[in-house]
Protein backbone atom coordinates (compact mmCIF):
# COMPACT_ATOMS: atom_id res chain seq x y z
CA UNK A 1 0.00 0.00 0.00
CA UNK A 2 1.32 3.68 -1.18
CA UNK A 3 1.89 6.29 1.47
CA UNK A 4 -1.20 7.90 -0.56
CA UNK A 5 -3.12 5.09 0.39
CA UNK A 6 -2.06 5.24 4.04
CA UNK A 7 -2.51 8.49 4.06
CA UNK A 8 -6.53 8.33 2.37
CA UNK A 9 -7.02 5.01 4.95
CA UNK A 10 -5.87 6.52 7.71
CA UNK A 11 -8.42 9.76 6.96
CA UNK A 12 -11.02 7.07 6.91
CA UNK A 13 -10.29 5.11 9.86
CA UNK A 14 -10.57 8.33 12.09
CA UNK A 15 -13.39 9.77 10.89
CA UNK A 16 -15.19 6.55 11.08
CA UNK A 17 -15.17 7.13 15.00
CA UNK A 18 -17.50 9.64 15.03
CA UNK A 19 -20.07 8.12 12.99
CA UNK A 20 -21.61 5.12 12.88
CA UNK A 21 -22.42 5.94 9.02
CA UNK A 22 -21.17 3.93 6.37
CA UNK A 23 -18.49 6.30 4.97
CA UNK A 24 -15.16 5.92 2.58
CA UNK A 25 -16.24 2.39 1.86
CA UNK A 26 -13.79 1.92 -0.92
CA UNK A 27 -14.40 0.24 -3.88
CA UNK A 28 -13.03 -2.92 -5.57
CA UNK A 29 -13.47 -2.73 -9.70
CA UNK A 30 -17.00 -1.24 -9.87
CA UNK A 31 -18.17 -2.35 -6.67
CA UNK A 32 -17.89 -2.32 -3.14
CA UNK A 33 -15.41 -4.57 -1.52
CA UNK A 34 -16.71 -7.97 -0.28
CA UNK A 35 -16.44 -6.98 3.40
CA UNK A 36 -18.29 -4.43 3.11
CA UNK A 37 -21.14 -5.64 0.94
CA UNK A 38 -21.71 -8.81 3.79
CA UNK A 39 -21.34 -5.89 6.73
CA UNK A 40 -24.50 -4.25 4.69
CA UNK A 41 -26.60 -7.26 4.27
CA UNK A 42 -25.71 -8.40 7.70
CA UNK A 43 -27.40 -5.06 8.86
CA UNK A 44 -30.33 -5.04 6.42
CA UNK A 45 -30.95 -8.63 7.93
CA UNK A 46 -30.90 -7.82 11.44
CA UNK A 47 -33.48 -4.68 10.86
CA UNK A 48 -35.90 -6.58 8.90
CA UNK A 49 -35.37 -8.87 11.86
CA UNK A 50 -35.82 -6.01 14.54
CA UNK A 51 -39.11 -5.47 12.84
CA UNK A 52 -40.52 -9.35 12.36
CA UNK A 53 -39.48 -10.60 15.63
CA UNK A 54 -42.33 -10.88 18.38
CA UNK A 55 -42.03 -9.19 21.14
CA UNK A 56 -41.20 -11.78 24.28
CA UNK A 57 -44.06 -10.55 26.80
CA UNK A 58 -43.40 -12.87 29.49
CA UNK A 59 -39.42 -12.17 29.75
CA UNK A 60 -39.97 -8.28 29.32
CA UNK A 61 -43.46 -8.45 32.18
CA UNK A 62 -41.01 -9.41 34.28
CA UNK A 63 -38.10 -7.56 33.91
CA UNK A 64 -40.67 -4.75 34.02
CA UNK A 65 -41.85 -6.01 37.20
CA UNK A 66 -38.55 -5.84 38.76
CA UNK A 67 -38.48 -2.00 38.27
CA UNK A 68 -41.01 -1.94 41.30
CA UNK A 69 -43.76 0.09 40.36
CA UNK A 70 -46.11 -2.74 39.51
CA UNK A 71 -46.55 -6.13 37.79
CA UNK A 72 -47.47 -4.79 34.27
CA UNK A 73 -50.48 -5.56 32.38
CA UNK A 74 -50.56 -6.39 28.75
CA UNK A 75 -52.94 -4.94 25.94
CA UNK A 76 -53.16 -5.26 22.45
CA UNK A 77 -54.03 -3.38 19.34
CA UNK A 78 -56.76 -4.20 16.84
CA UNK A 79 -53.98 -5.64 14.48
CA UNK A 80 -54.48 -9.35 14.79
CA UNK A 81 -51.06 -10.08 13.37
CA UNK A 82 -47.47 -8.40 12.42
CA UNK A 83 -48.55 -8.07 8.89
CA UNK A 84 -51.58 -6.71 9.34
CA UNK A 85 -49.45 -4.07 11.98
CA UNK A 86 -46.94 -3.01 8.77
CA UNK A 87 -49.84 -2.88 6.41
CA UNK A 88 -52.58 -1.13 8.44
CA UNK A 89 -51.01 1.26 10.83
CA UNK A 90 -54.43 2.62 11.33
CA UNK A 91 -54.80 -0.25 13.26
CA UNK A 92 -52.16 -0.58 15.59
CA UNK A 93 -53.54 3.04 17.09
CA UNK A 94 -56.87 1.63 18.32
CA UNK A 95 -57.14 -1.26 21.04
CA UNK A 96 -58.61 -4.12 21.14
CA UNK A 97 -59.69 -4.35 24.86
CA UNK A 98 -58.09 -2.08 27.37
CA UNK A 99 -60.29 -4.01 30.42
CA UNK A 100 -56.95 -5.08 32.13
CA UNK A 101 -55.67 -1.65 32.48
CA UNK A 102 -56.86 -0.40 35.86
CA UNK A 103 -59.21 2.71 35.95
CA UNK A 104 -58.28 5.61 38.67
CA UNK A 105 -55.91 8.04 38.62
CA UNK A 106 -51.93 8.78 38.48
CA UNK A 107 -49.84 11.75 37.42
CA UNK A 108 -47.71 9.66 34.93
CA UNK A 109 -48.06 6.82 32.98
CA UNK A 110 -45.80 4.71 31.05
CA UNK A 111 -47.06 2.30 28.07
CA UNK A 112 -43.87 0.24 26.82
CA UNK A 113 -44.79 -0.41 22.92
CA UNK A 114 -43.38 -3.08 20.67
CA UNK A 115 -43.63 -0.71 17.98
CA UNK A 116 -41.54 -0.83 14.67
CA UNK A 117 -38.72 -2.63 16.82
CA UNK A 118 -39.50 -5.40 19.39
CA UNK A 119 -35.69 -6.23 19.49
CA UNK A 120 -35.50 -2.46 20.93
CA UNK A 121 -37.66 -2.69 23.68
CA UNK A 122 -36.56 -6.21 24.95
CA UNK A 123 -32.89 -4.58 24.70
CA UNK A 124 -33.74 -1.27 26.63
CA UNK A 125 -36.79 -1.03 27.95
CA UNK A 126 -36.76 -2.44 31.69
CA UNK A 127 -33.76 -0.07 32.16
CA UNK A 128 -34.94 2.77 30.68
CA UNK A 129 -38.02 2.51 32.78
CA UNK A 130 -35.93 2.18 35.77
CA UNK A 131 -34.25 5.42 34.83
CA UNK A 132 -37.69 7.30 34.41
CA UNK A 133 -38.50 5.88 37.90
CA UNK A 134 -35.60 6.96 39.42
CA UNK A 135 -36.36 10.61 37.68
CA UNK A 136 -39.53 11.03 38.35
CA UNK A 137 -41.11 8.39 41.08
CA UNK A 138 -40.03 11.22 43.89
CA UNK A 139 -42.29 13.55 42.52
CA UNK A 140 -44.87 12.36 40.77
CA UNK A 141 -47.71 9.18 41.56
CA UNK A 142 -46.57 6.84 38.61
CA UNK A 143 -49.65 4.21 37.04
CA UNK A 144 -49.29 0.17 36.84
CA UNK A 145 -46.88 -0.13 34.00
CA UNK A 146 -48.27 -1.25 30.13
CA UNK A 147 -47.02 -3.41 27.94
CA UNK A 148 -48.33 -2.49 24.52
CA UNK A 149 -48.66 -5.03 21.45
CA UNK A 150 -48.62 -4.10 17.42
CA UNK A 151 -48.83 -0.63 19.02
CA UNK A 152 -48.48 2.50 17.10
CA UNK A 153 -47.85 5.56 19.13
CA UNK A 154 -51.60 6.59 19.60
CA UNK A 155 -52.57 3.58 21.40
CA UNK A 156 -51.48 5.15 24.45
CA UNK A 157 -54.17 7.66 24.40
CA UNK A 158 -56.93 5.33 24.44
CA UNK A 159 -54.60 3.52 27.40
CA UNK A 160 -54.34 6.82 29.15
CA UNK A 161 -58.07 7.83 28.66
CA UNK A 162 -58.78 4.32 30.74
CA UNK A 163 -56.21 5.11 33.20
CA UNK A 164 -56.69 8.44 34.36
CA UNK A 165 -52.85 9.74 33.10
CA UNK A 166 -52.12 12.99 33.74
CA UNK A 167 -49.15 12.57 31.44
CA UNK A 168 -48.51 10.15 29.26
CA UNK A 169 -44.73 8.17 28.23
CA UNK A 170 -44.94 5.72 25.20
CA UNK A 171 -41.24 4.22 25.25
CA UNK A 172 -41.70 2.60 21.99
CA UNK A 173 -39.23 0.68 19.22
CA UNK A 174 -38.27 3.08 16.61
CA UNK A 175 -38.14 1.96 12.96
CA UNK A 176 -34.97 0.16 12.13
CA UNK A 177 -31.95 1.62 10.02
CA UNK A 178 -29.07 -0.05 8.72
CA UNK A 179 -26.69 1.42 11.71
CA UNK A 180 -28.78 0.71 14.68
CA UNK A 181 -31.81 -2.02 14.78
CA UNK A 182 -32.56 -1.41 18.70
CA UNK A 183 -33.24 2.49 19.15
CA UNK A 184 -35.74 3.45 21.11
CA UNK A 185 -37.91 6.61 21.34
CA UNK A 186 -39.96 8.11 24.07
CA UNK A 187 -43.61 9.94 23.17
CA UNK A 188 -44.64 12.21 25.96
CA UNK A 189 -48.36 13.37 25.85
CA UNK A 190 -49.79 16.03 28.15
CA UNK A 191 -53.49 15.51 28.83
CA UNK A 192 -53.39 12.34 26.55
CA UNK A 193 -57.06 11.64 24.71
CA UNK A 194 -58.00 9.71 21.84
CA UNK A 195 -57.57 12.33 18.76
CA UNK A 196 -54.57 13.87 20.21
CA UNK A 197 -52.42 14.48 16.81
CA UNK A 198 -48.49 14.73 16.04
CA UNK A 199 -48.45 18.42 17.31
CA UNK A 200 -49.37 17.24 20.86
CA UNK A 201 -46.44 15.38 21.75
CA UNK A 202 -43.01 15.83 22.29
CA UNK A 203 -40.26 13.37 21.32
CA UNK A 204 -36.99 11.94 22.46
CA UNK A 205 -35.44 9.40 20.32
CA UNK A 206 -32.22 7.63 19.46
CA UNK A 207 -31.99 5.58 22.71
CA UNK A 208 -29.59 3.07 22.56
CA UNK A 209 -26.70 3.43 24.67
CA UNK A 210 -23.65 2.86 24.58
CA UNK A 211 -24.16 4.19 21.24
CA UNK A 212 -27.15 6.38 21.12
CA UNK A 213 -28.40 8.74 23.92
CA UNK A 214 -28.33 7.00 27.53
CA UNK A 215 -31.14 5.97 29.72
CA UNK A 216 -29.86 8.92 32.30
CA UNK A 217 -29.98 11.36 30.10
CA UNK A 218 -33.04 10.60 28.28
CA UNK A 219 -34.54 10.40 31.83
CA UNK A 220 -33.63 13.71 32.56
CA UNK A 221 -34.93 14.96 29.53
CA UNK A 222 -38.06 13.66 30.14
CA UNK A 223 -38.20 14.83 33.43
CA UNK A 224 -37.74 18.86 32.14
CA UNK A 225 -40.42 18.12 29.31
CA UNK A 226 -42.65 16.76 32.28
CA UNK A 227 -42.16 19.82 34.46
CA UNK A 228 -42.61 22.33 31.69
CA UNK A 229 -45.98 20.40 30.43
CA UNK A 230 -47.32 20.56 33.85
CA UNK A 231 -46.27 24.30 34.02
CA UNK A 232 -47.82 25.04 30.28
CA UNK A 233 -50.87 22.79 31.01
CA UNK A 234 -49.65 21.35 27.42
CA UNK A 235 -47.22 19.53 25.32
CA UNK A 236 -46.09 19.24 22.09
CA UNK A 237 -45.34 22.57 19.42
CA UNK A 238 -45.57 24.75 22.44
CA UNK A 239 -43.07 23.08 24.74
CA UNK A 240 -39.19 23.38 24.21
CA UNK A 241 -36.85 21.12 25.68
CA UNK A 242 -34.03 23.15 27.72
CA UNK A 243 -32.88 20.67 29.68
CA UNK A 244 -29.47 21.17 29.31
CA UNK A 245 -29.76 25.44 30.51
CA UNK A 246 -32.18 24.50 33.54
CA UNK A 247 -32.28 22.48 36.49
CA UNK A 248 -34.48 19.21 36.31
CA UNK A 249 -36.77 18.27 39.00
CA UNK A 250 -40.84 19.81 39.76
CA UNK A 251 -39.81 23.03 40.15
CA UNK A 252 -37.60 23.41 37.36
CA UNK A 253 -39.04 26.38 35.22
CA UNK A 254 -38.30 25.13 31.58
CA UNK A 255 -38.26 27.57 28.88
CA UNK A 256 -41.42 27.34 26.83
CA UNK A 257 -41.55 28.38 23.68
CA UNK A 258 -42.94 27.71 20.17
CA UNK A 259 -40.97 24.58 18.31
CA UNK A 260 -41.44 23.35 14.51
CA UNK A 261 -44.66 21.20 13.80
CA UNK A 262 -44.29 17.29 14.23
CA UNK A 263 -43.67 15.17 10.99
CA UNK A 264 -43.27 11.13 10.74
CA UNK A 265 -40.59 9.80 12.82
CA UNK A 266 -36.84 9.89 12.06
CA UNK A 267 -35.58 6.78 11.26
CA UNK A 268 -32.77 5.85 14.33
CA UNK A 269 -29.92 6.47 12.24
CA UNK A 270 -30.71 10.37 12.79
CA UNK A 271 -29.70 11.46 16.27
CA UNK A 272 -32.48 14.21 17.27
CA UNK A 273 -35.13 15.27 19.32
CA UNK A 274 -38.47 16.57 17.98
CA UNK A 275 -42.25 16.34 17.66
CA UNK A 276 -43.23 13.48 15.99
CA UNK A 277 -45.90 10.55 16.03
CA UNK A 278 -46.00 6.92 14.86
Amino acid sequence: MSSDELARQKFWDELRTTTQARIGLGRAGNSLPTRDVLELNAAHAAARDAVHLPLDVEQLAGSVAEVGIGVPVTVTSRAASRGEYLRRPDLGRSPADLSAVPAGSADIGVVLADGLSPTALMHHGAPLLSALVEQLGQAYSLATPVIATQARVALGDHIAARGGYGTLLVIIGERPGLSVADSLGIYLTHRPRPGCTDADRNCISNIHPPDGLGYQEAARVVASLVAGARALGRSGVALKDTSRAVSVGPGADAELAQAPAGHEPAPADRRVTQQAGQ
